[in-house]
């Protein structure tokens, strides 16, 4: 068993120091498992971000400032170390915290530990150009941090996007200030003491839990922050991008998806089949990316239709510590909004195909939900619409690659695709022609995909995550022309 990491869940990180939030408040972390209280967190408020923010613009004026980018990459790379050490302890918080099996969890750490060293490594390999001007110039450019950049991170995945997001902007030379979730943040603390005991120098990273409304409002508002990265829902992100147009600064939003798996009658069934169940039941359905609609033509809809039942009728849910197919939701609130589109399909007279079973040991108290597939979903419908954020698909057939494109691109969102077909021609013809950010052939996710740029397009929001795309966005282009006659 790895070594519990020490760090106090009641207080907020600023400046390498742990101290009690100005509030003098918590708010209480309930486990999804069971319904009962896990922890109390920090309250943070608008006092605690000016502080963490001055204490940001301190160590960019000190010791963090001054580290060139091969050092910057040194330190990553041993935060990186540290992590791969505590993965086990950091996998135990994540399932009890978000609610995911340990397995989940698991994966979660390594991703984080991958991305920091991904960016660890290229923190000195992002160049900037010389560019071809007039006689008697030399011209280049340059690639410098912003400063200080915020980061409001979600509850679902918190260790993955706090790598793919601060690590990235550490990556580049900024100091960050980072909000996590109030309903999930015992691995953004714990990762604040891990990266201070790697020897990240004070006031880089900060970290000050809190409500939405209150810390993280004023962090996106806040006139000293310089980017602002959020992953969140589109009514949230649309709040924090008007916030950070008043201060005139860039913003990277990744606001979810109904991303579309497309399956065409010459598809592999037996390579696609664990891909369009995993990729809708992973994280209990919470995820951005998931591939909640699975648009199957018409010639073999049963077949799929069939095959996808019998894994569905196979799942187990139980709590996150037993390590089942798929733990609870993070909430009551969140089960009580899939539960209420479930509603919606029963009462539209929607086929429920098929449902997982809870184990009978669950206990009464855990937000727990149904997996649940539904078929004949007319493409317009609520549930092939809306993004519900829980263990529910939709199988919705079609004819021919241009209702296949139609039905896929008809929604709000434009985050990730999937297509299944041994027709080459075909697979690049339909990823053209899909508005979206990100599309797999013949596969889905291709295992967390940390060196991809990962983003949307229409309410899915903008801006790219994950690989050199990600250093791009944390920093700010600066041209110099010398004149040397």
């Amino acid at each position: 068993m790895a070594r519990m990491i020490p760090f106090d869940t009641t207080a907020v990180f600023i400046g390498g120091q742990w101290r009690a939030a100005s509030s003098r408040e918590t708010l209480p972390l309930t486990n999804p498992s069971d319904g009962t209280l896990l922890a109390q967190i920090a309250r943070g408020t608008a006092a605690d971000i000016d502080a963490a923010v001055a204490a940001a613009h301190a160590a960019l004026a000190g010791d963090w400032g001054r580290l060139t980018a091969a050092e910057r990459g040194r330190v990553l790379l041993r935060i990186s170390a540290k992590v791969l050490e505590q993965a086990d302890e950091l996998a135990r918080l994540e399932a009890l915290d978000v609610g995911k099996p340990l397995k989940q969890g698991r994966a979660d750490a390594l991703a984080l530990a991958r991305y920091l060293e991904f960016y660890g490594g290229a923190a000195d390999k992002v160049h900037g150009e010389t560019i071809p001007f007039a006689n008697g110039y030399t011209a280049l450019t340059l690639r410098e941090p912003h400063g200080v950049t915020g980061h409001i991170v979600p509850w679902n995945y918190p260790m993955q996007i706090i790598g793919r997001s601060v690590g990235a902007a550490l990556a580049m030379g900024n100091a960050c200030v980072l909000k996590p979730a109030e309903e999930a943040c015992l691995t953004a603390l714990a990762f604040a003491r891990i990266a201070h005991d790697a020897g990240l120098p004070a006031g880089a990273l900060n970290v000050v839990p809190g409500l939405g409304e209150e810390a993280g409002a004023a962090l996106s508002a806040h006139p000293a922050v310089q980017h602002l990265s959020f992953t969140g829902s589109v009514a949230v992100g649309q709040l924090i991008q008007a916030a950070a147009a008043k201060n005139t600064i860039p913003v990277t939003l990744e606001l979810g998806g109904k991303s579309p798996q497309l399956v065409f009658g010459d598809a592999d069934l037996d390579a696609a089949l664990p891909f369009l169940v995993n990729s809708g039941i992973q994280n209990a359905g919470q995820t951005c990316s998931a591939a909640s609609r699975i648009l199957v033509e018409r010639s073999i809809y049963d077949t799929v239709l069939a095959r996808m039942a019998e894994r569905y009728r196979a799942l187990r849910v139980g709590p996150a510590i037993s390590d089942l197919d798929v733990g609870p939701v993070v909430s009551a609130r969140q089960r009580d909004i899939v539960e209420r589109y479930l509603g919606i399909a029963r009462d539209g007279g929607l086929a429920i195909a098929a449902q997982a079973s809870i184990v009978a040991d669950a206990p009464k108290g855990g937000f727990y939900v149904r997996p649940t597939l539904v078929s004949q979903v007319p493409p317009q419908h609520a549930l092939a619409q809306e993004e519900i954020f829980g263990p529910v698909q939709v199988l919705i057939p079609f004819d021919g690659e241009d209702e296949a494109l139609s039905i896929a691109n008809g929604t709000a969102f434009g985050l990730v695709a999937g297509v299944w077909t041994r027709d080459g021609g075909r697979a690049l013809r339909v990823a053209k022609r899909l508005h979206c950010g990100q599309v797999f052939i013949n596969n889905y996710g291709a295992g967390g995909g940390i060196e991809l740029p990962f983003g949307g397009v229409k309410h899915s929001g903008h801006g790219r995550e994950k690989g050199f795309e990600a250093l791009y966005g944390f920093s700010t282009l600066k041209t110099i022309a010398i004149h040397h006659g």
